[in-house]
């Protein structure tokens, strides 16, 4: 082995290659690693990238900094996978390059280190001999070779134009390279940037005491789309389970007309592939995708693999469940709380192998119908191998397919299904309320190799899930919360309706659940109301969908404020060419002061301050010529600003 030189902690990568790290088209790669070699000759190190479409290999070369870290990165311009890896080596060229200059400096004679070059450059000649711009390197070994020019040779070896030479033709021998599988799936621009609107379609008809349908919902398509939505996630589609089925709040039996959960699949209707009779036909929901498409809106489906107690699954596959001693099939608890209308799929049955298949079946089935996104319901529940052979199975069939984690579990847990394929995730964001744990969160979130595989998607609330924070709160609360998703996160969605018109009774067990729960009942809403939540809902929507800078989760600066009830962070373009400035007041009662500092670091500013600052949710326009500036925030106005930041050039004339 006479490769001498080591590569250690190269990032990104993922459990040792297991797993593949996730980028959109346009997005960058930046790759890391240690490289180090004994004694003190020069290394060189490179990456080499391709596209599973490609044959040949792009290399770029790595550059070094303290302490033997070294970077390089490229941009992902198509779809699909790519591979990447590191390669090291001692450069006996560079090594020589470096001696000679230090020798010419202290005067010694460089005859013998010019001979040195030449047969150093004639053995790098034979690696080249296919390259394009072989001439120039023949004309630099002509120079260094002509009779009596020792001096002129001496000269050109220390140009610029040489050194180039030296950078441009490496000699490589002996390279140690680190490939462990290292991969990048690349998507489309919705993995990253993405709109949500829950509702239930049962809840979609425009009178009271109606059931709502699949051509209800397409009523409201114009509403949706106008509120800047460009995702429409309704519960599952598919026939309701009879037997067992829960009443209001969750009641153990339902009531004479009670709809019961949608979460319940199946009953002698159907199962997974079945529409719910009430809501239409499987023509009335691919024509509801059909119109939603037209609008920029997709259709999510939630997958929830789970089934009600008469479901068919259960007469045609008994062996896919869990049954006890006394003959029952087991139903799904998580102690002490029990949900006998639901039956939970047993994946170390037997005939696993038949499961699997069809379940993956289910899902291209609705692929087939139309679907690109699945929320699914509980992954957790459900082996992360299954998840990542289903996924992958699927983006054979369909790369476009997009599938959303609904998993609040342990940090772990989560992971473990980002990393299975999932193409985003739940999040903890419910649950940070103080500017500390927020900006914690979100530096967990962008700056740790996190970052690589689990994209967020921020929701306030969800019809499981009324916070604390939200019971009882008014208007001011409610928009802080939608302000934070959607600016914080390049995802997010609500549970809509009731976002919207401000639900905010929880149940009378203390838990984090809405009372009237709308998952065990029919509700009206009057969809022709707006309020200044719908306002606010509109015109942050446009803002993301006006700013690049919004769009990506990954470029957020948090900024000092001096005080702990306001939050500031800065969301930027690479190019620095979309800059959006976000302040936000944590107190949705009391006006807050602060005096913010201007990051000349992540705005890129040499001199002194001069910003224009343009609140776009109410158009006024400040100007910023000092490091440190005084805001004011009343919560009962809006509580906080969204500014687009122009970094100004130009004197600051204000009136």
């Amino acid at each position: 082995m006479r490769n001498r030189v080591f590569i250690e902690n190269v990032q990104p990568e993922l459990d040792n290659g297991r797993y593949f790290i996730k980028r959109v088209l346009g997005e960058t790669v930046h790759v890391s690693a240690d490289v180090f070699s004994d004694g003190h000759d020069a290394i060189r190190a490179s990456l080499f990238y391709k596209h599973e479409d490609d044959k040949e290999w792009t290399e770029v070369f790595m550059q070094d900094h303290v302490n033997d870290y070294w970077t390089a990165s490229f941009r992902v311009e198509k779809r699909g996978f790519y591979e990447y890896k590191v390669e090291a080596w001692v450069d006996r060229l560079s090594n020589w390059y470096q001696g000679f200059k230090k020798k010419n400096d202290a005067g010694q004679d460089m005859s013998t280190e010019l001979k040195i070059g030449v047969d150093l450059l004639k053995e790098i000649k034979k690696d080249y001999k296919n390259n394009s711009k072989i001439k120039a390197f023949l004309g630099v070994i002509d120079m260094l070779e002509k009779e009596g020019a020792q001096g002129a040779a001496n000269q050109f070896v220390l140009t610029q134009e040489f050194e180039q030479v030296v950078a441009n033709y490496p000699m490589k021998r002996f390279n140690t390279v680190y490939e462990n599988n290292l991969r990048v799936r690349v998507g489309r621009h919705k993995e990253l940037y993405s709109t949500w609107y829950e509702l239930f379609p049962r809840s979609a008809a425009n009178k009271a005491g109606v059931h709502g349908t699949f051509k209800d919902v397409e009523k409201l398509l114009p509403r949706v789309a106008e509120m800047g939505f460009d995702v429409l996630y309704m519960p599952p589609i598919h026939p309701v389970g009879k037997v067992n089925r829960k009443g209001k709040n969750n009641a153990v039996s339902a009531q004479e007309g009670e709809p019961g959960s949608p979460w319940a699949i199946g009953s002698d209707e159907g199962g997974h592939k079945a529409v719910h009779s009430e809501l239409g036909t499987l023509k009335d929901y691919k024509n509801l995708i059909k119109e939603a498409n037209k609008l920029g809106i997709e259709i999510a489906l939630d997958l929830a693999f789970q089934c009600a107690p008469d479901h068919p699954y259960i007469k045609e596959h008994p062996e896919w469940f869990i049954w006890r001693p006394d003959g029952t099939i087991m139903y799904a608890e998580n102690p002490p709380k029990k949900y006998q209308d639901i039956v939970p799929l047993n994946f170390e049955s037997d005939d696993w192998q038949a499961l699997w298949e069809e379940l993956k079946s289910v899902i291209l089935f609705w692929v087939e119908a139309g679907v690109h996104i699945f929320r699914v319901d509980n992954p957790h529940t459900k082996p992360f191998r299954f998840w990542e052979w289903a996924i992958a199975e699927t983006h054979k069939v369909n790369p476009d397919v997009i599938f959303l984690s609904e998993a609040f579990s342990r940090p772990k847990i989560m992971a473990g299904l980002a990393k299975a394929g999932f193409t985003q995730s739940y999040s903890y964001f419910t649950w940070r309320n103080t500017r500390s744990e927020m900006e914690a969160y979100l530096t967990e979130l962008t700056q740790t190799n996190s970052r690589e595989y689990f994209r967020p998607n921020f929701w306030p609330n969800t019809p499981d899930i009324l916070p604390y924070e939200l019971m009882g709160a008014g208007e001011n609360q409610f928009i802080k919360r939608l302000i934070l998703a959607a600016t914080l996160s390049s995802s997010y969605g609500m549970y809509g309706p009731a976002y919207e018109f401000m639900e905010n009774t929880g149940n009378t067990n203390g838990k984090e659940e809405y009372h009237n729960s709308e998952k065990y009942e029919t509700r009206y809403y009057d969809w022709n109301k707006r309020n200044k939540i719908t306002d606010v809902i509109t015109k942050i929507n446009k803002i993301r969908k006006e700013n690049p800078a919004l769009q990506s989760t990954w470029n957020i600066n948090f900024t000092r404020s001096g005080n702990e009830q306001i939050i500031s962070y800065i969301k930027a373009t690479e190019d620095l060419n979309n800059i959006i400035w976000c302040i936000i007041n944590f107190d949705p009662n009391e006006t807050q002061y602060g005096n913010v500092e201007v990051p000349k670091w992540v705005l890129n500013i040499e001199g002194p301050v001069k910003l224009r600052l343009t609140d776009l949710l109410t158009n006024e326009v400040y100007y910023w010529k000092k490091e440190v500036n005084f805001v004011k925030l009343d919560p009962s106005i809006y509580p906080g600003h969204i500014f687009k930041v122009e970094v100004l050039t130009e004197t600051i004339h204000q009136g």
